[in-house]
């Protein structure tokens, strides 16, 4: 029986009730799912330039000799 779960409540709940290897799978595929979504996050943030100024500092470090290779 498929239901549509609204609440985060509802979901905790259905998680509860999932076999050992249901959760194992649900926690495979969760893991995946949250990947893909940092992933498409960082991806627009680079895009609009929202961490440019990462690079900025970076390269500055870089210009000044506080970088190091270890």
């Amino acid at each position: 029986m498929i239901t549509t779960m609204s609440t985060l409540q509802q979901i905790e709940e259905a998680v509860q009730r999932l076999s050992t290897q249901e959760r194992a799978a649900f926690r495979t595929w969760f893991a995946a799912f949250d990947a893909d979504e940092w992933d498409r996050q960082f991806e627009e943030d680079v895009a609009s330039g929202r961490l440019d100024w990462l690079a900025e500092e970076a390269r500055a470090d870089s210009r000044a000799r506080r970088c190091t290779d270890r």
